[in-house]
């Protein structure tokens, strides 16, 4: 374990947009994405929403990944991992909520225990997850929420009106993500968890490509992976090399190479024979004075 200082940096942004059927989530967060990039070839979608994805075409020439009928979170690993190898900037994923559907009726029909059973799902789940966070894209996922009615007064008549619950997903999903939106029946957004503080605490707001940009600003605000490889290549001493390569272990695994290699060059440096050329000087037969290589 080392004791570090800390330091903010960039990052790839992964968020969530919740909301019920009909709120605007895909719409969101095309435009979302949008603002993240600023071209459109560089934005996938991989839909598993019967082909909503291509419904906003009109927008921009953005890329489509269809997955039908198979909903494992295994088909959505596979899916990032085109989208990457596409070298996708921002990968939207709408939705996740039926990757849970899938896990839960999967769950739904195992033999024995109930509880100890969840061993086969939550692995599993952990491991979609996990692919979202460390992926080098931004990554926007969409949720389906539950949906309830509620009597609201309009002109003096009581209308119902349709309000999003509890995401469609495994309890706490909220925790993994920096920004999670709630978007409402009117397409207006509330950030129910920001971790940038750009959004938390503000009114609501109808989501544009200008939201992507200033999350794209704070994403680029701080140090990334070759500003500490610049850094090491810099590096005038092997106390500099170590204090520069000890200051984020968070990176060890990407900056080992680097720091080995830049380490060999010190070394090397440092047991190389310090060579005088100074010419020593010897008086003649005549008392004059002469130099003589030696």
């Amino acid at each position: 374990m080392n004791l570090r200082v800390s330091s903010k940096k960039q990052a790839k942004i992964k968020l969530a947009l919740q909301g019920c059927a009909g709120s605007g989530k895909t719409y969101s967060a095309l435009l979302l994405a949008y603002g993240l990039t600023n071209d459109w070839s560089k934005i996938a979608v991989i839909d598993s929403e019967n082909g909503s994805a291509d419904l906003y075409a009109h927008l921009g020439r953005y890329n489509v990944l269809p997955l039908h009928d198979n909903f494992t979170p295994e088909t959505y690993i596979q899916a990032i991992e085109i989208c990457e190898d596409a070298n996708m900037e921002v990968i939207i994923i709408d939705s996740i909520s039926q990757c849970w559907d899938n896990l839960l009726e999967y769950h739904a029909n195992l033999q024995g225990n109930s509880f100890t059973n969840w061993q086969k799902i939550t692995p599993r789940m952990n491991a979609f997850m996990q692919k979202i966070l460390q992926s080098k894209s931004h990554i926007v996922c969409t949720m389906r929420c539950k949906q309830d009615y509620v009597l609201n007064e309009k002109n003096g008549k009581m209308v119902p009106e349709k309000i999003g619950l509890k995401a469609v997903m495994r309890d706490g999903i909220d925790y993994e993500f920096t920004i999670v939106f709630d978007i409402n029946m009117k397409h207006q957004a509330i950030a129910s968890k920001d971790r940038t503080n750009l959004f938390i605490g503000k009114p609501d707001f109808v989501i544009t490509p200008v939201t992507g940009n200033i999350i794209l600003d704070w994403c680029n605000d701080g140090i990334n992976l070759e500003m500490i490889r610049e850094k090491i290549k810099k590096s005038q001493t092997l106390e500099e090399l170590s204090s520069v390569y000890h200051q984020y272990p968070e990176w060890y695994q990407q900056l080992t190479s680097d720091f080995m290699q830049r380490k060999r060059i010190l070394q090397e440096e440092k047991s190389q024979p310090k060579i005088n050329y100074s010419p020593n000087y010897v008086r003649n037969g005549n008392n004059a004075i002469t130099a003589c290589q030696g």
